[in-house]
This record gives structure tokens, sequence and C-alpha cells, in this order.
């Protein structure tokens, strides 16, 4: 009884069951009723023709030996029909039965009235004068004199007799015709019933061992079964549900594990780049507690410079770290507001200057646009062009270009920050926006750059939805862009 199809037949089987106990028994009522119906229509006149033989109540004086020989007379030709002789007031005068079992004394005439009148849908039932409680058909008639009505011919059509061989014959016949029909039906009900259970539950069935092996799998298979659009049923539905949902289920496990994966890599990285400032820190400042003494001041003041370097380098490396953990919070919100692109890139022209002269490298600014405005978070989109400026900085060489790109497009503007640097090979391309990830690994790169630049560019540019794309070129220099939307200003 574990089993969803074992529940659906036994609770088939118990509806059957009493279906066909409540078909039984309402057989035997509208069988009972037809009969009754059919009987007292067939019989209705029999109380018209016994009055119509003789007189049987002359001046209020009820004639009993005629009604007896009546009486006689009818119960041998329908042995279960019983007369009785009534008054105006439904008395009981006289009848053929032993009188002893005559329980009543009167009748209500009500239905008798109504028969005669034919004011009500047969089968019509009245007193039975040989019950307190019982009710049966019969056949009534007026008894007419000189003086009017003087009483009424009663007969019940279902007496005694009738109830004996009715039971009799229900019992022996229409009791087992019944039953066995009904039986018939239960049985040949069930059989389709647990048939079309069977079909069902096959499909559940199906379903079931699909996600236990899929479950047992840890979700490395995929589930047999082909996804439906529309046009199925509740079954059909959760199939595909459960396709999704395994589908989805993977995809979640393959993110934990590059999540996970990243998450070993990003702790290597860390403990690596703050190892190595670390230790060079530490080597510098003991020489020059030991040695301090016997060192000239130029020896000294070059060891204070290189420790004072590497404080710098790791003080950049964790504002980076802290900056991009911020950025990955749920918590961080965009603080926006309008401004004018083209003078956050003179301000970052500014910023660079000096520094680029002293590197001998040409900085230009491509100023397509002088008025666009752009909504934004001026400070984080800063803080995108200040990283990419820098990056492009670090690897231009000496007597290089650097160029600011600034152009309106369609409901955008378009930034590019481009140079003639030493290009990124194809296959970095795709890790370039990775944590801790450099293009270049000579000695220059890994002391000024943390590796975290791209990576919280590409962090600021996605809460701003908006992408970033990557064209570089070996030995021909690098072109970073990204849009804006473009907000219109009234003149």
């Amino acid at each position: 009884m574990n089993t969803l199809f074992a529940r659906l037949s036994l609770t088939l089987l118990i509806i059957v069951g009493l279906m066909g106990a409540a078909l039984f028994v309402v057989d035997r009522f509208n069988t009972r009723v037809y009969y009754e119906e059919l009987s007292q229509t067939l019989n209705a006149p029999i109380a018209m023709y016994v009055t119509g033989q003789r007189q049987l109540i002359s001046g209020g004086v009820p004639d009993l030996d005629s009604l007896r020989d009546l009486a006689n007379h009818a119960m041998i030709i329908n042995p279960t029909a019983e007369i009785y002789l009534l008054d105006t007031q439904g008395k009981i005068l006289g009848h053929g039965l032993p009188a002893e079992t005559v329980l009543r004394n009167s009748v209500d005439l009500a239905p008798i009235r109504a028969l005669i009148e034919s004011s009500a849908h047969m089968p019509i039932r009245g007193d039975d004068p040989r019950s307190t409680s019982s009710r049966k058909i019969f056949s009534a008639s007026e008894v007419i004199s000189a003086d009017g009505v003087e009483g009424y011919l009663y007969v019940i059509l279902g007496g005694q007799a009738y109830e004996a061989l009715a039971d009799d014959i229900g019992d022996s016949y229409t009791g087992r015709a019944s039953a066995a029909m009904i039986l018939a039906i239960i049985v040949l009900t069930a059989i389709i019933g647990l048939l079309v259970f069977g079909l069902l539950t096959r499909r559940l069935k199906r379903l079931s061992h699909a996600v236990r092996q899929a479950s047992e799998s840890g979700f490395e298979l995929d589930p047999a079964f082909e996804r439906r659009n529309s046009g199925g049923d509740e079954i059909d539905a959760l199939t595909d549900a459960f396709v999704d949902m395994s589908a989805r289920i993977r995809e979640q496990i393959e993110q934990l594990q590059e999540n996970d994966q990243l998450r070993r890599e990003l702790v290597s990285n860390i403990s690596h780049d703050l190892r190595t400032p670390l230790s060079a820190m530490q080597g510098y400042l003991e020489t020059l507690l030991i040695k301090g003494d016997s060192m000239t001041s130029e020896e000294r003041d070059r060891f204070l410079r290189i420790a004072r370097r590497h404080t710098l380098r790791l003080g950049t490396l964790i504002g980076d770290l802290f900056e991009l953990s911020k950025l990955d919070s749920a918590s961080v919100t965009l603080n926006l507001e309008e401004f004018s692109l083209p003078e956050l890139v003179q301000d970052i022209a500014q910023e660079f200057e000096l520094e680029m002269e002293k590197k001998n490298i040409d900085f230009a600014i491509d100023m397509k646009t002088e008025t666009a405005f752009t909504i934004g978070d001026i400070g984080l989109i800063q803080r995108v062009l200040e990283n990419l400026v820098r990056n492009a900085v670090r690897f231009t060489p000496a007597g290089g270009e650097v160029t600011i790109s600034v152009a309106e497009r369609p409901n955008t503007i378009a930034v590019a920050v481009s140079d003639n640097g030493p290009g990124i090979p194809d296959k970095d391309i795709p890790r370039i926006f990775d944590r801790f990830y450099r293009a270049l690994d000579g000695e220059e790169a890994r002391s000024d750059s943390s590796g975290l630049g791209l990576a919280i560019v590409k962090r600021i540019l996605d809460l701003h939805d908006s992408r970033i794309t990557v064209i570089s070129k070996v030995d021909a220099g690098t072109r970073f862009e990204f849009e804006l939307p473009l907000c219109e200003r009234a003149a």
C-alpha cells in the first residue's frame, strides 16, 4: 500500500463498491415504485366495478353481507386485493377479512379524493388498515345512492399476500439478477479503472525513477525526457518542470564548482601577493636594523624607498580587495545622477598628465561631442576610467600613445581607451577580467599592479548594465570600450 497505484486502486474499489451498493438500493426502490404505479394504473377501476355490482350502502345502512360476498369473489380473482367499506368520514364500516387482522378503525380520505379526482400523480398511497404505520397503493370509488354519496369502497392493491409473494420473488429472482448485474458492473468498472490507473501511474513511475537516478548521480545525468512546450497534461507539465529543474541544478552545481575553484585561486593569489611585499619589506627593514650603523646614508635612503614602495603596493592591493568585495556585496547601491562625460574625461586627462610626461607617452583625447550627458554613479565611472587609463599607461612603452575617445551613438555614449602597447594574445583575452590576472609577467607589472583593476572595471559596469568590449592585437595595442545611456537635456 506504499505505492500510488495501490492507493488509487484501493480508493477506486471502495468508491465502486459504495456506488454499486447505492445503485442496488436505488434499483430496488425504483423497481418497486414502477410496479406500484403500473399496478395502481391498471387496477384503478376495480373499486368502481365492485360498487357497480350491488348497492353497498343505502340510507346510511351498509350491506355487509353483499360486501363480504363481493370481497370473497374479488380475492379469488385477485388474491392481493383487500376490500373495505368506508363512510363519508373515513370510518371503516366493514370488510371481508378476519377482524383481528384489521388494526385501524378509519383511514385518511385525502389520498382517496386525490385518486378519484385525478389530482395527483401515481403512485398514490393510502393508509393500510392492517398496519398502524404503513401506506399502500389502492383503488377507490364513491358509493352513491339516491341520497347522494353514502361512502367509499376502498381496495388495497398490495395486501399482505402481495408483500409475501413480492418478497419471495425478489429474493429468488429479482434480487439475484440485480445483484449479479451490479456485481458485473463493479468488476468491469474496477478492471477498467485499474488499467487506466496503471497507464497513468506508469508515467509517474518513469518520472520517479528518473528523479531518483538524477539524485543518485548528483544531477550529472540528463533526464531521459524530451521537453514539451505545450499540449501536455499535468504529468507532462511536471516532467517539463523536472527537466528544467535538473538543468538549473546542474548549472548551479557547475557554477558552485567553478566558484570554489576561483575561491581557491583567489586565496592562493592573495596569499602570494601579500606575502611578496611583506617579505621584501621585512628583509630590507631587518637589513637596516642589523647593518644600519655601517651603511652609508645613500644606502639607507635606497632601502627605505624600496620598503616604502612595497608598502604602497601592499596598500593598493588591500584597497582594491576591499573595493571589489564591496562591489560584489548585495548591499552596494548606485548614487545615480546626470553628469557630463566629456568633462569627466578632461578631469582624467589632467590627473594622468604628469605621469605620462615622465614616461614620455603622448596622451590624446578624441572628443566627438562636447555636451553629452549621461546618468550613472559619477564616482564609480571615474574609477572605471582611471583603471583603464592606468592600465594603458602601465603597459605602453616610452614614446607610445594613449587615447581616450568619446562619441555619441543612438541613445548611448561610447567611451574608449586605447594604446599602442604590446597587446594581449587572443588566448588571454577571455581571462583579462579575472581577479589577479596580469597581461604581463614582468617584474615591473608585478610591482605596480594588483591584478584587480580590470575586475573592478567589469563589476562597476555590470552594476550600470553596461558591457565592456576588448579589441587587441599583439605588438599593435589594445582598445577597451563601453557605453552609457545618453540623456536628452532641454536646450
